[in-house]
C-alpha cells in the first residue's frame, strides 16, 4: 500500500508550481536538501521517479497523477479549516482553465462575481488543449471542447460558440473584389491566434478540398485579435458574440454564409468540494446564453 507522506505532496506541489527545488525550498521554508529527500523518498517507495530533473524540471506521468492529488489534498485540507474556522482566508487560488474567446465574451462576468469569495488562478489556453493542463493537475478545472471525462474528472455540455468568418469592407474590396472564392482564399492574409489556433484552417477545409496556405498574422491577444480584422491586417474567424453588432452596422461583413460550431463542455476534479462546486455553478450559469 502506498502511503505519502503530506510533506512529500507539499514538496512536489511546490516543485511544480515554482520550478526549482531551491523556490520550493523557500516557498515551505525548508531546505533544499529536505525538498530533495522528500523526493528521493517519495520515488523510492513509488518505484519510479516523479521528476524529470534536467533544465526546467518536468513532472513524470506519475508526477503528475501525484501533483493532482497533492492539489485535491491541499484543496479539501483548506475547506476543513475553514468549516473549523482555522487559519481563515489561507484557502489556495483555484486553478481553472479558459480559452481566451470564452473569457472574453461570456466566462469573465461570472468569474468576477466568485472573486470575492474565491481566489482564482485563470489560465488561458486554446479549447483544444486546455485538457491537458487538468491532466498534468495544473488545474482543478477546464473549458474545453473535449467531451470524454478526463480521469478522475466530470464532464457536462456548456454550449455552443459559433465563429463567423468576417473581414473588414476596405480588406474585402482589395482582396475578394469577387468574392470570398477558393483562389481568393488561398491569397487573403488570414489573422491567427497563436500556433494552436486551428479555427481559420477549419473554415479554410471546408471551403477547399486542396489544402490552401495564405499569409498569416499571429495576434495572440482575443481583443487585439477582433481589433486587427476591424483594422483590416486580415480576415478571422470571430465569436458572434463580438462581432454582430459590428456586421449589422456594416464595420465588418461576412466572406459566406458558412460558419463553425464549437461545442464547449466543463471539466473538473471528481470532488467534493464546495469552492470547485461555486465555480462550476457560475460557469454553467453564464454558459446559458450559449447556443
Amino acid at each position: 500500500m502506498l502511503n505519502v507522506q503530506l510533506d512529500q505532496l507539499r514538496a512536489l506541489n511546490a516543485i511544480a508550481t515554482h520550478g526549482s527545488f531551491e523556490a520550493a525550498a523557500l516557498e515551505l521554508r525548508v531546505s533544499q536538501s529536505a525538498i530533495s529527500q522528500r523526493m528521493k523518498a517519495l520515488e523510492k517507495q513509488l518505484g519510479r521517479p516523479v521528476l524529470w530533473r534536467n533544465k526546467p524540471l518536468r513532472l513524470t506521468e506519475p508526477g503528475e497523477i501525484l501533483l493532482r492529488f497533492a492539489r485535491q489534498v491541499e484543496l479539501l485540507g483548506n475547506e476543513v479549516l475553514t468549516e473549523l474556522e482555522l487559519e481563515p482566508g489561507t484557502e489556495p487560488a483555484l486553478a481553472v482553465v479558459v480559452n481566451a474567446d470564452s473569457l472574453s465574451t461570456w466566462a469573465l462576468p461570472a468569474l468576477a462575481e466568485l472573486s470575492s469569495r474565491q481566489r482564482l488562478e485563470i489560465l488561458r489556453e486554446d479549447q483544444d488543449h486546455s485538457v491537458e493542463l487538468l491532466r498534468e493537475g495544473r488545474a482543478v478545472a477546464a473549458i474545453t471542447s473535449y467531451a470524454e471525462p478526463m480521469p478522475g474528472c466530470l464532464s457536462r455540455r456548456l454550449g455552443v460558440m459559433r465563429y463567423l468568418p468576417v473581414c473588414a469592407p476596405g480588406f474585402a474590396a482589395q482582396w475578394f473584389d469577387g468574392g470570398a472564392t477558393v483562389s481568393a482564399l488561398g491569397l487573403a492574409p488570414m489573422v491567427v491566434f497563436d500556433r494552436k489556433d486551428d479555427l481559420q484552417d477549419r473554415y479554410l477545409r471546408q471551403r477547399s478540398a486542396v489544402p490552401l496556405e495564405p499569409p498569416r498574422n499571429y495576434i495572440p491577444s482575443s481583443h487585439d485579435f477582433f481589433r486587427a480584422v476591424e483594422l483590416g491586417l486580415g480576415w478571422g474567424m470571430l465569436p458572434e458574440q463580438q462581432c454582430l453588432e459590428l456586421l449589422a452596422g456594416g464595420s465588418l461583413q461576412l466572406l459566406s454564409e458558412d460558419h463553425l460550431d464549437i461545442q464547449l463542455y466543463w471539466q473538473q476534479w471528481r470532488l467534493h468540494s464546495a469552492a470547485l462546486d461555486a465555480v462550476a455553478a457560475g460557469i454553467i450559469t453564464a454558459a446559458a446564453e450559449l447556443r
